[in-house]
């Protein structure tokens, strides 16, 4: 989905690109949509077909959608959930050449998988769910080494990682390991090469809400850092 452009897109502010979660929309940024803009960042909200596609194809597209959008200059980015894992397999691939990207901030984001992703896939019972809650793109982000997120290398940007550590949904929390927010465990959010690592008492669902994760979300991308004074 290729956002309106001006027609005079601004060279001289710092674009930031906002990538969604699994089933949610470019409004579910909105909130950082808003800080960003009103701190002076150019801001491209792209979305993508989350449900329809799996990782590999969401990459393409969001690679596509950038060369046409923003063929030059660096890039920060902000992530929720698998809008995560898209960037990381965009930047695998070339899709997104790696030195175009500044900071990045992933919310929440399965980079060692899920086992709620593991359950909808291999439970009996909620196999046949698989397809339909998650799409194609629910057997990428298995914790067993065939699924396309366990293939991915360490990260070669500076990366800060927000993980949420209230869960709105026992059930689910039942299938996860550890401490989690409700669909990725705190561990699992983790990954090699990040720069920083800050949990939050938030869950999945709105933790791009939050008003402290806006603000050390901007405190990373400004600083390369997180900042436990910053609310």
């Amino acid at each position: 989905m290729i956002p309106d452009l001006p027609a005079d897109l601004p060279t001289q502010r710092p674009t930031v690109v906002l990538l969604h979660g699994l089933g949610r929309t470019p409004r579910a940024m909105w909130a950082i949509e808003r800080a960003a803009r009103a701190r002076g960042y150019h801001v491209l909200n792209l979305g993508y077909d989350s449900r329809r596609g799996d990782v590999e194809r969401h990459a393409a597209t969001i690679g596509a959608t950038l060369r046409e959008a923003a063929p030059s200059g660096r890039l920060h980015f902000v992530t929720h959930s698998l809008g995560g894992i898209v960037l990381r397999q965009a930047v695998a691939t070339g899709q997104l050449p790696a030195e175009r990207v500044a900071r990045v901030v992933m919310l929440a984001p399965p980079n060692g998988g899920s086992e709620l992703a593991d359950a909808f896939w291999q439970r009996r019972g909620l196999r046949r769910l698989g397809p339909v809650v998650l799409g194609p793109a629910g057997a990428d982000l298995g914790t067993g080494p065939e699924a396309l997120v366990q293939r991915l290398p360490p990260v070669p940007f500076e990366l800060g990682v927000i993980a949420g550590t209230r869960s709105l949904n026992p059930v689910f929390s039942r299938l996860i390991d550890g401490e989690d927010d409700g669909k990725v465990s705190v561990r699992r959010a983790a990954v090699p090469g990040m720069r920083a690592f800050l949990t939050v008492a938030r869950s999945h669902t709105f933790l791009m809400l939050a008003p402290d994760v806006i603000a050390q979300t901007f405190t990373f991308l400004e600083t390369g850092a997180f900042r436990p004074d910053v609310r």
